[in-house]
């Protein structure tokens, strides 16, 4: 072959190749603006922000303890003749029901030995009543006798012719007996031990035959109308809860659990009661007093529900006070700070909000957060202001329009 021949083939395969390639480029497809910006926002969920009026629930944990709580002790001395059934512990007694009883001899001996004194003293007193009488007539005599008209009689002289100073004097013994009576007769009651109160017997210390003294340890008892659960939450809260101004009204109602002791779903009700006027010492938090009524559901009532135990640990809800006006977000959904994420016009907007109130489960906000704007749930690794936002609701739109 000539090599005119082969130029002419290598000049063809080069125009070929050029006419192919500016083809190709020709023909690419253009990279869409608006496809890039879908791609490069982030994706997150939202919920929306809703302003009312919301009742709060502040929780703490409290421990339970008596309201009453007595140590039985004796009064008089002696020996232990009869012990009530009841009186051991974890029984019931009622309000006045015999615990215990001295042997009452020895004081009812007592008890007729100053009646029997009282009783001279008074024949004492009716003697010397008739030697008033003849005391004034020996006056008479004196003043109307001329031969002690040398002046009359000074007060002092009156009163010896009178007798009265025997006439006080024996006055005094009969109180002193009265006092003496009164004092053996509440000796002799004292041996008879009865309960204050409607009480549960937590010990019992003693029994019959026993010597007992007064200031001795016979058992100890607690009042069952009431228990008391002493809680503490922080001094900020204070002024959210509703204690009683009086006996007769109640404070905020309290839903007490115990998630170790009693079954799901089961809880006790009380009220707040009263307010301890100092900070716990460790903690620095303010004490409450929340009272629970038939603490050992003994009454009719109560029946089925759970018994409060002393020294045990719950944990109270306690209804906080009406808070109108406010929004009221999932604490998780707070940012440092207390700043809140909100999404606007698909662009992160990073806000600052005033919390009135935290509970447990809830912020409720005041102000930087408005109705109906959406509140970004979505942990970001990248948070800068502006930075594009897109929800999966939102993208499912768009391709549907296209």
């Amino acid at each position: 072959m000539s090599n005119k021949k082969i130029l002419w083939i290598s000049l063809a395969i080069i125009l070929g190749g050029i006419i192919i390639t500016t083809l190709i480029f020709s023909t690419e497809p253009e990279a869409q603006r608006e496809g890039a910006t879908v791609e490069t926002a982030m994706l997150v969920d939202v919920v929306s922000a809703k302003r009312g009026t919301f009742e709060p629930v502040i929780v703490a944990t409290g421990t339970v303890q008596p309201v009453e709580d007595v140590t039985i002790s004796p009064l008089v001395s002696g020996q232990i003749i009869r012990r009530d059934p009841a009186f051991t512990p974890g029984g019931f007694v009622k309000k006045n029901e015999v615990l215990l009883q001295i042997d009452p001899s020895d004081y009812r001996n007592t008890l007729e030995l100053r009646k029997s004194e009282l009783m001279q003293s008074q024949t004492t007193l009716a003697t010397e009543m008739g030697r008033q009488q003849i005391a004034q007539q020996d006056l008479q005599l004196i003043a109307d006798d001329s031969l002690f008209g040398g002046g009359p009689l000074s007060e002092d002289e009156r009163q010896l012719v009178l007798r009265k100073p025997q006439l006080n004097a024996v006055k005094a013994n009969i109180g002193a007996s009265k006092a003496a009576v009164d004092q053996a007769r509440l000796n002799l009651e004292r041996t008879t031990i009865r309960a204050p109160f409607d009480a549960h017997i937590l010990n019992q210390n003693v029994t019959k035959g026993s010597q007992v003294s007064p200031g001795d340890d016979l058992g100890r008892i607690v009042g069952t109308d009431h228990y008391w659960v002493t809680a503490t939450v922080p001094v900020s809260k204070l002024q959210w809860l509703s204690f009683p101004r009086n006996d007769t009204e109640k404070g905020a109602k309290v839903r007490i659990e115990n998630r170790t002791a009693w079954s799901p779903n089961t809880y006790r009700e009380g009220y707040l009661d009263k307010q301890i006027g100092a900070l716990d010492g460790q903690t620095r938090l303010a004490r409450v007093l929340i009272r629970v009524a038939d603490p050992l559901a003994t009454k009719k009532e109560s029946e089925g529900m759970p018994k409060l135990m002393i020294g045990a640990f719950v944990e109270v809800q306690i209804q906080a006070d009406t808070i109108p006006n406010v929004i009221r977000l999932n604490r998780d959904y707070l940012r440092s700070n207390e700043t809140v994420w909100v999404m606007k016009e698909e662009k992160l907007e990073i806000r600052n909000v005033d919390i009135v109130l935290n509970d447990d489960e809830y912020a409720y906000i005041s102000k930087g957060l408005e109705d109906g704007e959406k509140v970004v749930i979505t942990d970001l690794s990248t948070v800068t202001n502006g930075i594009g936002l897109r929800t999966s609701l939102e993208t499912a739109e768009k391709e549907n329009k296209e």
